[in-house]
């Protein structure tokens, strides 16, 4: 098995909301990035994945089982950490675990005993005096502690510190070591990505507009900054999309290397995931 999650031509509307023929792969021993507005379908495509909802069309397999088909078990291999813990305020740590034990067949108590010792998270405390840092701690100690073959997260290190969002970071790493697992992670901390993923799905108003290796996208696409002279002179089809502003003028550039070739006067720098977002997001055709 290559692929933890295939997920080919998904589609789902919601009155004037459609998510339209979204392809995503998630490979084993990878961390797949999910990244996109708030409304564009990220949350759908998990949902769809987890089998909580029914697709208008498109298929969704984990592990190579059609999700529609498979047994009500077959979430015992997919750990689930979403961004706000559900968590009942009144309960502690090892109430929890006491609950969660009953839930999954392969609930490793001293896993989860270990993971409360690895992230310090008191066991004599109400998670309603749980920081949000702490509150995300547990739910990821939660979501490995019946051990999973596949994670999916869902914004677990937003509103965190960096030196938590770190230490979280470096559990997913960890996770993947073996390669029989993988991870789906949807965030809008593309930081957070740029140093995880292994691969980026960008979907955009329901569909998918962009889908690579990080590396590659990183490697390849680039900005360009010039006056408004600058940009007219350059063909409308070597610009992915512009922006212009009284400073003067931005582009999104699929190919850095060939346009630096075909345009060896203008300046074309290195840009990040959060650029390309916006770009597409805001940007306008040349």
């Amino acid at each position: 098995m290559t692929n933890a999650i295939e997920v080919r031509g998904l589609c789902k509307e919601y009155g004037d909301f459609r998510l339209d023929r979204v392809d995503l792969t998630v490979p084993c021993g990878a961390i797949v990035g999910l990244i996109g507005e708030n409304g564009a379908g990220k949350s759908t495509t998990l949902r769809a994945i987890l089998n909580l909802i029914r697709p208008d069309g498109g298929t969704v397999k984990v592990f190579g089982r059609a999700v529609s088909e498979a047994e009500p078990d077959f979430k015992e291999d997919i750990g689930v950490v979403l961004d706000e813990a559900s968590f009942h305020d009144p309960l502690k740590a090892p109430q929890v675990g006491r609950i969660l034990s009953g839930a999954y067949r392969n609930w490793d108590q001293r896993c989860f005993d270990g993971y409360l010792d690895k992230f310090g998270l008191p066991r004599d405390k109400k998670i309603k005096d749980f920081s949000k840092g702490m509150r995300m701690k547990l739910s990821i100690a939660t979501a490995l502690s019946h051990h999973p073959r596949l994670l999916l997260l869902d914004e677990p290190t937003s509103g965190l510190d960096p030196v938590v969002r770190n230490e979280l970071l470096d559990e997913f790493l960890d996770f993947i070591q073996d390669e029989g697992r993988a991870i789906l992670l949807s965030s809008h901390i593309t930081s957070d990505l740029e140093k995880a993923a292994d691969y980026i799905t960008y979907i955009h108003q329901g569909q998918v507009v962009l889908s690579d290796a990080k590396d590659r996208i990183l490697d390849n696409y680039g900005r360009l900054a010039c006056t408004v002279a600058q940009l007219n002179s350059v063909a409308p089809d070597d610009l992915i999309r512009v922006r212009r502003s009284s400073y003067g003028c931005e582009g999104l550039v699929a190919d850095r290397a060939a346009f630096r070739r075909r345009y060896p006067e203008l300046l074309v720098e290195r840009t990040t995931l959060e650029d390309i977002m916006l770009f597409i997001a805001k940007g306008e055709a040349q």
